[in-house]
């Protein structure tokens, strides 16, 4: 055996020691345990959970510093923590900010290793110093930090994030509300770049999504949504049941919102209101069990159809049923709504084969051209995309019907 293995690191000692400890009482059952020792022991874990997060980030530290990572050829020390752990990489790379934080913050590190803190206060207080100005007087950063360990003896993490922000207005408040603007401006700039908005289809009647907003709209949408699944609102639609709106509920005011939201104050694409066509027949509007479908592509169950026929910004389309006039001729050159709504139901989309542009971001293109005698009558129009309606009016190609009612197009030589 190795001198090492004869003499162990005090800390490996401790460490060892500590898991036989606990290990001893792995078993033992905790039912006999009174309220006094309950609530002390409790205490006691949290503190220790603390110092044993600071040795791992003090380790962390020393595994960087020698360069272990390098034996396996890991990208980084988070990368090879994660593997020689089994640690979810996200969970490796906290652990990480947190070392390097700590590394930087040693008052802070202190008091984790004296068990005084919890490891969301000392990150919530790590990323407090982290936003502060860099060139700020060390001094003043140390007050400010110091100011965070005092309020860490009142506060939980969350509240320590914002005292976090304001911490200037304490320690520097001749330069407090210059920081804080900047710290503004930077995350409003970071929101806008980071804002997203995924929706999928499942398939099986369920349309699934996940976005990303800033504070601002993010607040908006919750106003509007509360709004609609208050108590009161929800007691005009039956028995109110519990008071504070539940996910289910925030869904169905989520789903009222898009459904009454006027169509004529929705911008146009393709020359119309972004508005959902239902197409059903007329045996479907009279009660009868055939399924109606939505422009685009979704079925819907009969019933669903005929209740969506008096909704706000839902157009019902009854096929073989009376319609505007949609020959308009030579008397007007755009395309009227009621001609690009009956190109929407016949053309689905895009009409060039293999396009898949749904018929809500499609153009109304005359064949044609109504500067060169073309009318506006609904066979003589098509439905392109903006690619291929810009593609239509190059003269180096030439548009051609296929036998399938679809169009292509072909170079001209």
């Amino acid at each position: 055996m190795t001198a090492l293995a004869h003499h162990p690191h005090p800390v490996t000692r401790a460490v060892a020691d500590a898991r036989e400890q606990l290990t001893s009482v792995a078993e033992t059952p905790v039912w006999s345990m009174n309220a006094d020792d309950t609530t002390t022991t409790l205490h006691d874990l949290a503190a220790l959970a603390a110092q044993v997060a600071e040795l791992q980030a003090r380790l962390l530290t020393h595994a960087a510093r020698v360069d272990l990572p390098g034996n396996t050829g890991a990208t980084s020390t988070a990368t090879w923590h994660a593997a020689t752990t089994r640690t979810t990489k996200t969970q490796a790379h906290r652990t990480m900010r947190l070392a390097d934080g700590l590394e930087q913050h040693q008052a802070t590190r202190t008091a984790l290793a004296d068990g005084r803190l919890h490891v969301e206060q000392a990150e919530a207080i790590l990323r407090a110093l982290a936003d502060l100005p860099d060139d700020l007087d060390p001094a003043i950063a140390a007050q400010a930090e110091q100011r965070l360990l005092d309020y860490a003896r009142e506060f939980d993490a969350k509240h320590l994030k914002i005292l976090g922000r304001r911490i200037l207005e304490v320690t520097s408040p001749e330069t407090a509300d210059a920081h804080e603007a900047a710290l503004l401006d930077k995350e409003e700039r970071q929101a806008a770049a980071a804002t997203r908005l995924t929706i999928w289809d499942d398939g099986h009647g369920k349309t699934h999504g996940r976005f990303t907003l800033d504070t601002l709209t993010g607040a908006m949408l919750k106003k509007h949504l509360f709004a609609l699944a208050a108590p009161r609102h929800q007691a005009s639609k039956g028995p109110v049941g519990e008071r504070k709106p539940t996910p289910q509920r925030l869904g169905q005011a989520f789903v009222e919102l898009i459904q009454r939201y006027p169509n004529k104050r929705l911008p146009k694409a393709g020359g119309l209101n972004a508005t959902v066509v239902v197409m059903m027949t007329l045996d479907t509007l009279e009660g009868r069990l055939q399924a109606a479908h939505l422009d685009t592509g979704q079925r819907l169950s009969p019933g669903a159809a005929r209740r969506l026929a008096c909704e706000a910004g839902v157009l019902p389309a009854v096929l073989d049923g009376n319609s505007h006039v949609l020959d308009l001729g030579r008397k007007q050159r755009f395309a009227s709504e009621a001609q690009r709504i009956a190109k929407t139901i016949e053309a689905a989309g895009c009409e060039i084969d293999g396009c898949d542009w749904p018929p809500g971001m499609t153009h109304t293109h005359h064949q044609t051209r109504w500067t060169d005698g073309g009318n506006t009558n609904l066979r003589d129009l098509i439905s392109l995309c903006p690619h291929h309606h810009a593609r239509a009016h190059d003269p180096r190609y030439h548009l051609d019907q296929l036998p399938t009612g679809k169009y292509t197009f072909h170079r001209r030589t």
